[in-house]
């Protein structure tokens, strides 16, 4: 009884060759090319799976849940992205499956253990009641991947703020700054705002009402940014609590950049992934509000792997050209600098992260 070979090659998957080989009495051919079909089916879904794993882990979270938001009301979140891996990655679009919601990347380049971010904001002045969509981010370097994010949100008719969130803007170090914003509700005679809870001490915020009537119940919310707080970049979520039975609470975002009077730019330098005895050079961009001197630069380490040139007058922006030579042991390289201004009480500091990777890497 002869006997056929049905050979099945070359499928590649981003991590595997293989090669399966099945002999089968002829009689059985329709059988062996069912089970051909099946191995290519899930050998395309392995890869499709293993393409997405190496994605999907990059990711904070793996949903947006906006809750319930007031019409008008800026509603945006933010889920970061971290590349984990030693090669960079690209991301080629950022989309959504909604018009009631929109995504757009921080950055679309990130170097091995840089961070960004997929920003998604809602439309709650044209959209109304619960919306659900996606987010679809799509990659095309190292390897072709997608990662889809659901969303979902509540925006309610009934309580709208104008303007849609409180923005301070760039806020100097020091000052105290208050914003107001008002919030209009229509439907009970007697509704009520109780209390706002704020999650930090440096941004609190009151309820002032100015009408009452007709069932409709206006408030001013007074938001007042602490002249304690320190320089960083803002994101705080308010949450407004009123008497409501079935929905008590309403967010309320709240931005602004604190600024010192001496900023490093960037905070964190990412140098990617380095080969033993690799040399890079970087700028570092310090401003101030005044022109200022720079008496020194020191690191945590004194390895001596890095390299910068001081400059010799007062000046407001200094660029300063550093240079890194990577070490000869492998691994995680991370090294925090401070920065001693002429004058200046307390020293500023950034950081410079990277991977030095094996010697044949």
């Amino acid at each position: 009884m002869s006997r056929i070979r049905c050979a099945v090659l070359g499928w590649t998957t981003p991590h595997t060759l293989e090669r399966v080989t099945i002999m089968l009495n002829s009689r059985l051919l329709p059988v062996c090319l069912t089970v051909i079909v099946g191995l290519c089916y899930a050998a395309s879904a392995s890869a499709q799976q293993q393409q997405l794993s190496w994605a999907e882990q990059m990711f904070d979270q793996r949903n947006i849940d906006f809750g319930v938001v007031a019409r008008g009301s800026d509603a945006v979140a933010r889920v970061k992205i971290t590349n984990k891996w030693n090669r960079a990655i690209h991301i080629a679009d950022v989309k959504t499956t909604c018009g009631c919601s929109a995504g757009k990347p921080t950055k679309t380049s990130l170097e091995s253990l840089e961070e960004g971010y997929i920003e998604v904001t809602m439309d709650t002045k044209k959209f109304t009641r619960r919306k659900d969509s996606n987010v679809i981010i799509t990659f095309d370097t190292p390897w072709a991947a997608e990662v889809r994010i659901p969303i979902t949100a509540y925006i309610r008719t009934d309580v709208v703020f104008d303007p849609g969130s409180v923005n301070f803007g760039a806020v100097d170090y020091g000052k105290e700054a208050s914003r107001t914003i008002k919030l209009q509700y229509a439907g009970r005679n007697d509704w009520q705002i109780k209390e706002i809870k704020s999650r930090t001490e440096s941004v609190v915020a009151k309820a002032v009402e100015t009408t009452r009537g007709n069932g409709r119940v206006d408030y001013d919310i007074i938001v007042t940014l602490a002249p304690n707080t320190p320089p960083s970049t803002i994101r705080e979520q308010l949450t407004i609590v009123t008497d409501d039975q079935t929905s008590p609470h309403v967010p309320l975002l709240v931005e602004a950049n604190v600024e010192a009077d001496v900023v490093v730019t960037p905070a964190i330098v990412s140098l990617g992934v380095m080969k033993p005895g690799e040399a890079k050079q970087f700028n570092i961009v310090i401003k101030g509000r005044q022109p200022f001197q720079i008496d020194k630069i020191e690191c945590d380490s004194d390895t001596g792997l890095f390299k910068v040139r001081l400059p010799q007058n007062a000046a407001q922006v200094h660029v300063l050209p550093m240079t890194i030579t990577a070490p000869d042991k492998p691994g995680n390289l991370s090294e925090e600098f401070t920065v001693t201004v002429n004058g200046r009480p307390a020293p500023v500091t950034f950081k410079a992260i990277g991977k030095v990777s094996e010697p044949n890497g």
